[in-house]
């Protein structure tokens, strides 16, 4: 009898799922001129709802499907099941894409979130003390650019051939004797506790209540290369909802939403 009552819950859990997922998948097929954009919870999907009234003016509607994660948004992209993304910079892209053999494109930039080193420990680079530990993204786009970050504050050296694609192994002087604790990017501030200081992606430093400019002791300059981009599948960099949806991201009214609410966290591109 339990067997059977087992087997029961397991197909309806199983349906429930398979509905569910019936369900995302199918509000696609509802309109041709539903754009589906999946996004991180701050700032991209808090800019997208920003957009949804000018988008729904000119025929389109906007939906927002919302990731905790640095990776499913662009598995996604690639199977079909978004028409783009909004959550990342293009060096990370072009390295993910060329690492799972994905053929993605940048459609168009948005904002800069300046990466900033963080601590509960020490209130300013001076007094990070030596052999002192930093836990950096382990995603190679993102540890290096932590890297170059704590090169531009004249912390370590690296290879200058190394460019983007530093790693621990590029580090040519370390004086302080730095060590590094490579993590996913999302567990970062759960960390600070723990490690000495550590360097957060500007989107996970605001969902932890971190205000870029007034909390970091290190933090990235509007210049940086690491512009957040809207990623679409190869070829759809033209597609006419996907130029509405560009043009409506780089709208005066976005530039001022993201000077107003974010007070230098996070910086426009365009």
């Amino acid at each position: 009898m339990k067997r059977i009552f087992t087997l029961l819950t397991l197909a309806v859990v199983f349906l429930g799922v398979r509905n569910e997922a019936s369900a995302f998948f199918g509000r696609k097929k509802a309109s041709e001129n539903t754009i589906r954009v999946g996004a991180t919870p701050v700032p991209h999907a808090e800019i997208l709802e920003v957009v949804k009234e000018q988008l729904a003016k000119e025929g389109y509607d906007l939906d927002i499907v919302e990731f905790t994660d640095y990776v499913t948004p662009n598995i996604s992209l690639n199977d079909g099941a978004l028409d783009a993304n909004f959550f990342q910079h293009k060096p990370y892209l072009e390295a993910f894409s060329a690492d799972r053999g994905l053929d993605l494109a940048v459609a168009g930039k948005v904002h800069v979130e300046p990466l900033g080193l963080y601590s509960e420990k020490i209130k300013n680079i001076e007094e990070l003390p030596a052999g002192a530990t930093i836990a950096i993204p382990n995603d190679p786009s993102n540890g290096a650019r932590a890297l170059i970050l704590l090169e531009k504050a004249g912390l370590i050296s690296i290879n200058p051939e190394a460019g983007l694609k530093a790693t621990e192994f590029d580090i040519t002087d370390n004086p302080k004797g730095l060590k590094f604790k490579a993590l996913e990017a999302a567990q970062l501030p759960r960390v600070l506790r723990d490690v000495d200081a550590a360097i957060i992606n500007g989107n996970y430093a605001l969902e932890s209540d971190l205000n870029p400019v007034e909390d970091s002791i290190l933090l990235e300059g509007a210049d940086s290369p690491y512009s957040n981009i809207v990623a679409v599948k190869a070829g759809d960099q033209n597609n006419p909802k996907i130029a509405a949806l560009i043009e409506a991201l780089q709208s005066q009214e976005v530039k001022e939403f993201i000077l107003g609410k974010y007070s230098g966290g996070v910086v426009p591109a365009f």
